[in-house]
């Protein structure tokens, strides 16, 4: 079953990951993080007041949100701290990066989380999953090749860096809420309510800093149908990944390879969507990455 929460996981990453590019094209990045964001808190807060005041109701259809301990407020503040800062490296790039070179280095993130999945965890893959991560991450290298073709140069585009970046921490942020779930018994709702509550908080302060107090930038911000939709999808598919993470048997290291599956989405429908170039060209990364993908989850049935 968590191999199929995780599916569903990457369908709605996929259609966030779509509303996203429409979300932050020619809009600040701050602004739309904490409007996405809002939008998720929003969406679990009658959540939170029903868990106050009817305990016993939220808690007979499993969405009760519980007290916690300062200690575990800690925890949760710190991956907030981890993912907002992948947030903004990767909104930066996705608003001046195609898409359809944005969403394969993402997906190099599972190669990350295997590498510390092996070392904090001590799970212990197969051949099958050593050869499906190199496929991945040999595909990701053929994507630099076609994104020179339309000016964007790895070595010395600085958004290129945000991303891998941003997907250094948000497989960092992947390792943790393996910790959050599995051993500090977190509930996902319980989690994400709190998660987006103390990332609201983070982007209030960066925005009173750098947005608020300047005219011109609030002006040339777009508010857009897409930028609550990203928060709620978001947290749709969290709330499968989190509910998958519950299950003591689930694979941090195949959960995240599964996730990648939402890369047929963006580069599929998105490169139409957004006219982007090179989409032929493009297909073969994307099939040697669903290779990769189709090896691990093999690998898992035998």
């Amino acid at each position: 079953m968590w191999m199929y929460l995780g599916l569903l996981s990457a369908l709605f990453l996929g259609l966030h990951n779509l509303c996203k590019k429409h979300a932050v094209r020619g809009n600040e990045v701050f602004p739309v993080l904490l409007g996405t964001t809002t939008a998720g808190f929003l969406l679990l807060l009658p959540l939170y007041i029903t868990s106050y005041y009817f305990p016993e109701y939220t808690k007979e259809i499993g969405f009760y949100i519980k007290t916690l301990s300062w200690k575990i407020h800690g925890f949760i503040f710190i991956k907030s701290m981890i993912m907002a800062s992948s947030w903004i490296l990767a909104y930066q790039a996705l608003k001046h990066l195609p898409i359809t070179i944005v969403t394969p280095i993402r997906s190099a993130g599972p190669f990350f989380t295997f590498i510390g999945a092996i070392l904090i965890y001590q799970e212990k893959p197969n051949l099958w999953q050593w050869i499906g991560f190199f496929i991945i991450i040999f595909s990701v290298l053929l994507y630099s090749r076609v994104g020179k073709k339309e000016g964007i140069h790895f070595k010395s585009n600085k958004w290129i860096f945000a991303i891998i970046g941003a997907t250094f921490l948000g497989a960092s942020s992947g390792l943790y809420d393996k910790f959050l779930i599995q051993y500090q018994s977190l509930a996902p709702q319980t989690l994400q309510f709190w998660f987006c509550w103390y990332t609201v908080l983070i982007l209030l302060v960066i925005l009173l800093i750098t947005w608020f107090p300047k005219a011109e930038k609030r002006k040339s911000f777009t508010w857009r149908w897409s930028i609550p939709a990203v928060g709620i999808l978001l947290q749709t598919a969290d709330y499968f990944y989190f509910k998958a993470l519950q299950d003591p048997d689930a694979l941090i290291m195949l959960l995240s390879a599964i996730k990648r599956s939402q890369i047929l989405i963006a580069v599929l429908i998105g490169g139409f969507i957004f006219k982007e170039k090179n989409k032929r060209k493009k297909l073969v990364p994307l099939i040697g990455i669903l290779i990769g993908v189709a090896l691990i989850l093999y690998s898992n049935s035998n």
